[in-house]
């Protein structure tokens, strides 16, 4: 193996190990890190074969191999900022919703504060 190659693969496997640690540590959601996970394996691999990317390139008829890699990460960060985004939305939502939960249940405890306070007084005249 020749040394760049050595060296790109242990960047992808060590980046795996660090996110495998980030996941037990509990500081990396678990379905973020296997796909972060599954990212480093693929750089572990195509830097320890650096001819599959050329043979995947002239495949997919890339003239320049490095494109098709670029390409690619193009196309996995695009679609990790989408579903970043749409995770986003999903938790904006939600706390949205929780939101206006809580002020009707604050509103509803409220009231039947006021309803027990103005209870009360009638309640001691009467005895």
């Amino acid at each position: 193996m020749a040394p760049l190659q050595v060296t790109t693969a242990l960047m992808g496997t060590s980046l795996a190990v660090l996110i495998l640690y980030l996941i037990r540590r509990d500081h990396l959601y678990l379905m973020h890190g296997l796909f972060w996970a599954i990212v480093a394996g693929a750089a572990a691999v195509l830097g320890a074969w650096p001819g599959l990317i050329d043979r995947l390139a002239g495949w997919a008829g890339f003239g320049y191999p490095p494109a098709l890699l670029l390409l690619l990460a193009c196309v996995v960060l695009v679609v990790k900022a989408l579903h970043t985004d749409m995770v986003n939305t999903r938790i904006e939502r939600d706390v949205r919703r929780l939101n206006q939960r809580l002020a009707l249940l604050e509103a509803d405890i409220e009231m039947h504060r006021n309803t027990a306070a103005t209870a009360r007084p009638a309640d001691a005249i009467n005895p």
